[in-house]
């Protein structure tokens, strides 16, 4: 890179411009995929803001805070394919499936395949739902991907895996650590997914298909047990003990209707960190719709509580494992025996808890095969050779077969998927030293919300390693999770 470094007036410069390119694509990405409008306009905002994903800005930016430069260069990349995310939106918005004569709109097809009890009408409809990705959305993902993998080499890297081992990702050693997590917990997952299954879906393991997998967290016999309408006051009630008082947020904005074009995907949009977060789930029903609200209020009160006048850096572009695990640790209530005695006052406590820490292995077991799958993927000379890579690794991790078609519509960028795996271990560790602090009911104690205000008022300024070890002593480990999953079995 032979531009010349940006000098520190530049590097405020960009520092404040570019919170308010993030504020206006956040409130554009929320608009969207919260269902609210058909078009997403991210191309407007990229040219309102060129002069921040520019070659010329990500090569000066080498020298500075290393998470300002990482948002320089995705910004670069992210300006040469925003025609792409558009299209993709728009795609995804107009593309309507006909199943026995039933018209399901792209969107909420996960959606009617969890609720779904046919089995064989759940594999039509899975059928139909990955032929319009691989015909209609796998070109746009794929062209995408070519520009991508063509524009690193202009950040002076060999490719995409190269680039994020240069912002500090240590892809390799976390691997080491999946294969570890992997080969551990092999015999148990068949064990323990097989019994799942056989005893929610009367399958075995071996018979499970990818249409299956939906409705086995669905679990609509759990319904009666998390019902909707105490939903958000169980959260209410939570929050209010650990000293915080949901209603009186007014930087926090919960949207919880149900729309046709709303992205089935629960998200947290941090419009103005603290100022404006939004909190969007679509209701699937029952468990599932109480652990994504519980995960994106974690996201929420994290970014409502972070301190407005810390450095872009630390309120937006730090570590994600310090975001998610903060995720976790308010999901992870909803299947926690303490927990669920105090709010719910529910039978099977432990079958609960035994469900949830099903739940959690074979969701680390399929993100270890992902992060695996993109580190080859990343480095691969043709994307398409890797089909059949992402079949192989997936179907190994999860003991059932997987859609090759999903091979590229299931990496999220930026290797967020680093982001879920540690944050569980932060999420892990973290807990176990406010049960050893607070108690078991550490959640119901005033003292322990102080605590995490505290920490959340740090935004992402830590990363997880350093926020964990300051508070617990601990180095985060993928052990622990596994740790953490033989507990609640």
């Amino acid at each position: 890179m032979s531009a010349e470094p940006a000098t520190s007036r530049e590097i405020d410069g960009f520092r404040d411009r570019a919170d308010l390119f993030i504020r206006d694509l956040d409130q554009e990405f929320y608009d969207h995929f919260a269902g609210l409008k058909e078009t997403l306009d991210v191309e407007r905002i990229y040219q309102q803001y060129e002069d921040l994903t520019t070659l010329e800005a990500a090569q000066r930016l080498a020298t500075a805070p290393t998470e300002l430069w990482r948002f320089a260069c995705e910004g670069f990349l992210g300006n040469l394919t925003r025609e792409h995310q558009a299209r993709v939106a728009q795609i995804e918005v107009e593309l309507t499936a006909t199943v026995d004569g039933e018209a399901t709109p792209y969107r909420m097809m996960r959606v009617v395949i969890s609720n779904e009890p046919d089995r064989d009408k759940r594999r039509r409809l899975d059928e139909e739902r990955v032929r319009l990705l691989d015909e209609h959305l796998n070109p746009v993902y794929l062209e995408a991907a070519e520009i991508d993998r063509n524009a690193v080499r202009d950040l002076g890297a060999a490719n995409y895996f190269e680039l994020y081992t240069r912002f500090g990702f240590r892809l390799e050693e976390l691997a080491e650590e999946c294969r570890e997590v992997l080969d551990e917990t092999e015999k148990l997952w068949e064990r323990t997914g097989d019994e799942l299954f056989r005893a929610r879906l009367g399958i075995g393991l071996d018979e499970a298909r990818p249409w299956d997998v939906g409705r086995l967290f669905r679990a609509p016999e759990l319904d009666q047990l998390y019902p909707s309408d105490r939903m958000l006051p169980a959260l209410e009630a939570t929050l209010s003990e650990l000293g915080i008082d949901l209603r009186s947020q007014q930087n926090v904005h919960l949207d919880l209707d149900s729309r046709p074009s709303k992205s089935p995907r629960a998200f947290c949009a941090p419009i103005e960190v603290p100022g404006k977060v939004m909190l969007v789930i679509q209701p699937i029903g029952g468990k599932d719709d109480w652990e994504a609200l519980f995960h994106e209020a974690g996201h929420t009160e994290h970014y409502a509580h972070t301190e407005g006048d810390l450095s872009l850096e630390a309120r937006r572009l730090g570590d994600m494992a310090v975001t998610e695990g903060w995720a976790a640790l308010l999901e992870h209530l909803v299947t926690d025996p303490a927990w669920l005695n105090r709010r719910l006052d529910v039978p099977r406590v432990e079958a609960l808890a035994r469900d949830g820490a099903v739940s959690l292995l074979y969701f680390v077991r399929r993100y270890a095969a992902k992060l695996l799958y993109e580190i080859e993927f990343f480095q691969a000379d043709d994307p398409t050779t890797m089909r059949e890579r992402y079949f192989e690794l997936l179907s190994d991790a999860l003991k059932l077969p997987v859609h090759r078609e999903s091979y590229l519509d299931d990496i999220d960028g930026s290797f967020y998927v680093i982001g879920y795996l540690r944050s569980w271990a932060f999420e892990a560790q973290l807990r176990d030293f406010l049960r050893s602090e607070f108690g078991n009911d550490w959640f119901a104690r005033r003292e322990a919300g102080g605590l995490l205000r505290e920490l959340w008022s740090l935004g992402q300024g830590p990363t997880a390693d350093e926020l964990l070890k300051d508070v617990t002593g601990a180095t985060l480990e993928m052990a622990s999770v596994v740790s953490r999953i033989r507990e609640g079995l």
